[in-house]
């Protein structure tokens, strides 16, 4: 751990922020493996049960259009507001009893996906406004490590909550997470700036400046597509374990959950140096690194031998978080105020919105091809991507000179100069 890192931990909003990522982070992730396992206990389906993360993740679709609430309130009292809407949202599953109370559960947790989608907009933007530039990378390299350590520990929690005294106990701990989630938030010391008057115009343009900020924005745009090419590729790859296990490894099922821990230490590692070597080389470098450990991690799953498919989970933890904190980090540092909540909320959805159907496709390749394949897919993809990343970054460099004017420096060059 840096100095920097150390100074970040320090610094109050920081650590108020991180504070309410973490509580609210557990919270989620606790619920959403103990929604899967009381809708099958309810109604005995899979398919039902698998639902419920179809229902947390379609209102990512709408990204762009829920980022435009963001831009038109101070981030603050509304990330403090939605998290109490969220709480006594999660009051609603305590009256589920029975089969035919299922409908209402899905509803509360499409609404809580709506609220994630909501939440993390307006967080990316207060971020840039209550943590100082030069903290911001080791600052997403802390949150990254925290949502990853919250997926270690709190679906366990969550299985067992829901064993020991029943899914309304885990769906009152989501909300207990999300009071406390919203007086950390309520604490940060923040001078917002007021948002700008609202001209009244249709949502769907205020909504499409935020997409074509982006897409115009060269290191934006490369930066969130990567990000985008890390999650499909993971969810294509990930759908293979269990293929992988049974017949490359002759392991049991169970053997995933010493996967997902090698995998969980990996990313907990590269969230805690994403600052340090983000501040020693350009952004465009830190996620072509980072996505291409990430494909050899992938890669070594289509070997047999235990060592190397241990090792690539734990490169595939190390890599993947990198073009996902260099786009996050990009976003806040060249937006402009008023403008971040929709290109953050349609870098979300660029990012993660694709992973659904990523995971389906990968369902559907497990189910007729040899396991293999779809790992080399996979791997093939990010190292693909990653060469692209870093050929455009140079072409950038090599044009502006004979342009007459110096492209936009990044992360690590602004540092250097």
């Amino acid at each position: 751990m840096s100095w920097t890192t150390l100074k970040v931990l320090r610094e109050r909003n920081a650590g108020l922020y991180l504070g309410g990522v973490i509580v609210s982070g557990f919270g989620d992730s606790a619920m959403s493996l103990a929604a899967g396992i009381w809708v099958k206990t309810l109604t005995g389906s899979n398919s039902l049960a698998a639902l419920v993360g179809f229902c947390i993740w379609l209102p990512t679709f709408a990204g762009p259009a829920i980022g435009t609430v963001a831009d038109r309130v101070r981030r603050r009292p509304l990330l403090v507001a939605t998290n109490l809407v969220l709480a006594a949202v999660m009051l609603a599953p305590l009256a589920v009893r029975s089969q035919g109370d299922v409908g209402l559960l899905f509803a509360v947790l499409t609404l809580v996906g709506m609220g994630m989608v909501l939440t993390d907009a307006a967080e990316t933007a207060l971020v840039a406004a209550a943590v100082p530039v030069e903290l911001r990378g080791d600052f997403n390299g802390l949150v990254r490590t925290a949502i990853e350590s919250t997926k270690l520990l709190a679906p366990l929690a969550g299985a067992g909550l829901f064993t020991a005294f029943g899914g309304p106990t885990v769906a009152l701990l989501d909300a207990v997470s999300f009071v406390l989630a919203a007086a950390a938030f309520r604490l940060l010391r923040v001078q917002e700036a007021a948002p700008e008057p609202h001209v009244r115009r249709a949502w769907t343009a205020e909504t499409g400046e935020g997409a074509r900020y982006l897409w115009q924005h060269p290191v934006l745009r490369s930066l969130v597509v990567t990000g985008g090419v890390a999650m499909v590729a993971s969810s294509v790859s990930s759908t293979a374990t269990y293929a992988m296990l049974d017949t490359g490894l002759h392991r049991s099922p169970a053997f995933a959950g010493v996967l997902i821990p090698v995998q969980g230490l990996g990313s907990v590692v590269a969230g805690l140096a994403a600052g340090a070597l983000m501040r020693r080389m350009p952004e465009r470098a830190f996620s072509a690194t980072g996505l291409t450990l990430f494909a050899i991690g992938v890669l070594a799953r289509a070997t047999p031998w235990l060592p190397v498919v241990l090792g690539g989970s734990l490169a595939i933890g190390l890599g993947l978080p990198c073009p996902l904190i260099a786009a996050l980090t990009a976003v806040q540092r060249e937006t402009p105020s008023q403008l971040v909540g929709r290109v953050a909320a349609t870098a979300n959805t660029l990012m993660y919105a694709p992973t659904g159907l990523a995971l389906l496709v990968g369902t559907a390749m497990v189910a007729g091809l040899d396991y293999r394949v779809q790992i080399l897919v996979a791997g093939t993809l990010g190292l693909v991507v990653a060469a692209m990343l870093v050929m455009t970054g140079r072409a950038t460099r090599c044009a502006a000179p004979a342009d007459g004017a110096r492209s936009m420096p990044e992360a690590g060059e602004a540092d250097a100069a």
